[in-house]
């Protein structure tokens, strides 16, 4: 049997596959504690307990170079393509959302990249911002979807995460509805995504990954605005992992 373990080590999330002759045995996802090497450790445990065979360990992620004993490590950009792929074969266009960062990824017919734009300067638009303005209006965002069904977005003109966090307090100080509020981030997010993806010539279909795309609110709003279907999958946020889980199957084949 060919054993693969990709380890996709996030700035708020550590994601982990295993891939067993390409397909997915086992998952694992732990919140990125302040030393980031724990959340590896545990994964690369629990992925390769009880194995006859050690895996081929594959490494992705702002974490990547925090152990000694990964097999390869490869870049965020590369194993997302991969990842979004293996999810959804005809994948053109990859929307990356995570917790520090934002990618757009092209990749052609064959699914080899051609083109990407990534954002890793500013904290707006991404889960981390999404987490600190919920926090703020005393929600979580494994709840957003529930508060903002069917609820008109208010208008936010700042989406700095510190004006944005003001704006916010002002607002509900003025008597706006927490979740008026919270849809009008998701929107503006929303809208932000768009004007990035529209950046690259991108083609669809479009598959929409990491943490922030679990949120229905937030793919329909980011479909309304590109124009075209978004699609997303249960293991969305694995998509990193599981690149990277891909390219050491083919290492450990040779």
């Amino acid at each position: 049997m060919n054993y693969s373990v990709g380890i996709d080590s996030g700035s708020t999330t550590t994601k982990g596959v295993l891939l067993v002759d390409g397909v997915i045995v086992d998952r694992f996802m732990c919140p990125t504690p302040f030393r980031p090497a724990e959340a590896i450790n545990s994964a690369w445990e629990r992925l390769s307990a009880g194995l006859d065979n050690r895996p081929f360990l594959t490494l992705t992620g702002y974490g990547r170079q925090l152990i000694d004993f990964a097999d390869k490590q490869v870049t965020e950009i590369s194993c997302h393509g991969l990842g979004a792929r293996f999810l959804a074969p005809d994948t053109r266009t990859v929307i990356d959302i995570g917790g520090q960062d934002s990618k757009v990824i092209q990749l052609d017919e064959k699914g080899s990249l051609t083109d990407f734009l990534m954002n890793d300067k500013c904290a707006a638009g991404t889960g981390r911002f999404l987490e600190v303005i919920s926090r703020t209006l005393g929600a979580s965002v494994e709840t957003l979807d529930t508060i903002t069904e069917g609820v008109e977005p208010h208008a936010i003109t700042s989406m700095c995460t510190v004006f944005a966090e003001s704006e916010v307090i002002s607002l509900r100080s003025a008597g706006v509805p927490p979740e008026a509020i919270l849809a009008g981030i998701i929107n503006a997010m929303a809208r932000r995504s768009a004007n990035f993806i529209g950046r690259l010539a991108s083609e669809g279909p479009v598959l929409f990954t990491g943490g922030v795309s679990h949120s229905h609110t937030f793919t329909r709003m980011l479909e309304s605005y590109v124009g075209t279907q978004v699609r997303t999958h249960p293991d969305a946020q694995l998509a990193g992992a599981i690149g990277a889980a891909l390219i050491g199957q083919q290492k450990g084949r040779r």
